[in-house]
């Protein structure tokens, strides 16, 4: 994205996007007329993104059951009507960032998986899913599953389970990110114990300001910032609290840093195309820039918001890469 006269990378760690393919809603190669939804290829470009991360989320309907096959699809549809398109990159590595780098604008499409009940309690699995392309995966969505429990159980869920801790480590042998987000509160003090590489909270913002299940207390802020994880503030209305505006994502963010007291561990995960009615003034993927400028009018430096922007989620991921896995 160009922004203030400098060219800096803009990550995006969360959009539920590939969903609006297996519904048949609409494309994402084409923005529609008049525009529908949050995020498509076309947008992205005009926004700037550099890297997008896009989720699979099994819909409760097919778990336990039919999760797999479930999640196949989505892997499919971002390979065959994602990947495909000549103005994406399809990242899963380091390589991938060269090829980002070089030739006119594309997107970087990062595959991510939002629960892990398509994989039951078998790192095989995990490993098929890595050579698909997946780079990131959420223990769970909002429920229980065989390896942990969700933000939903709270109060009183559970943390990790054996089979849980097992994934953890082949998620480090892989150099998969571990995402925190929707995970039960002793869940995610179990992954921090657990895991020798730093998670991230894909979309998660701040329970001082909103006191939802979903949102990461300040104790675990700088817990995850400790563990050189970042935070990536999300524009879900119920995880704002008071107004469901540009501005309250601000306040979030500003939370942030005035808890872990530095600006290396923030960044942003929208959750575009993940909820009914978006944010105002984040109605889709263009409005980044008008973001940013909130940022900056709040009295951030430049070079904060940059990192805030992507360089943060950019950083950790260079390194989580910095050398190939072999199943």
């Amino acid at each position: 994205m160009r922004w203030h006269g400098a060219e800096f990378p803009v990550v995006d760690t969360h959009a539920d996007s590939l969903g609006a393919i297996l519904d048949g809603a609409r494309s994402l190669s084409v923005t529609d007329d008049p525009p529908s939804g949050q995020a498509d290829i076309p947008r992205l470009l005009t926004a700037g993104v550099t890297l997008q991360f896009f989720s699979c989320w099994v819909e409760s309907a097919y778990k336990p059951e039919r999760a797999l096959a479930r999640l196949l699809e989505y892997v499919d549809a971002f390979h065959m009507r994602v990947a495909t398109d000549p103005r994406v990159v399809p990242v899963t590595g380091l390589e991938s960032f060269a090829a980002l780098e070089s030739g006119p604008p594309r997107v970087g499409a990062v595959l991510s998986v939002e629960g892990a009940e398509a994989l039951g309690t078998d790192p095989a699995i995990l490993r098929v899913l890595w050579l698909l392309g997946v780079r990131l995966l959420s223990l769970t969505w909002n429920q229980r599953n065989a390896l942990a429990d969700g933000a939903g159980e709270d109060p009183g869920g559970g943390g990790l389970s054996r089979a849980g801790r097992t994934m953890i480590a082949e998620m480090n042998r892989l150099h998969m990110v571990v995402d925190v987000s929707h995970l039960a509160a002793q869940g995610f003090w179990d992954v921090l114990g657990a895991s020798d590489e730093a998670p991230i909270a894909s979309h998660s913002n701040c329970r001082a300001l909103a006191p939802h299940a979903r949102n990461l207390s300040d104790a675990q802020m700088r817990a995850l910032a400790r563990a050189g994880g970042v935070q990536g503030i999300t524009f879900v209305p119920a995880f704002l609290g008071g107004r469901a505006d540009r501005e309250r994502v601000v306040d979030h963010c500003l939370h942030h840093l005035a808890v872990v007291g530095n600006d290396r561990h923030l960044g942003i995960g929208s959750d575009f195309d993940g909820v009914p009615t978006p944010v105002a003034g984040l109605e889709d993927v263009t409005r980044w820039p008008e973001l940013l400028d909130d940022l900056a009018g709040r009295g951030l430096a430049d070079e904060t918001v940059q990192r805030i922007a992507g360089g943060n989620f950019l950083t950790l991921l260079r390194d989580r890469w910095r050398q190939a896995a072999t199943p």
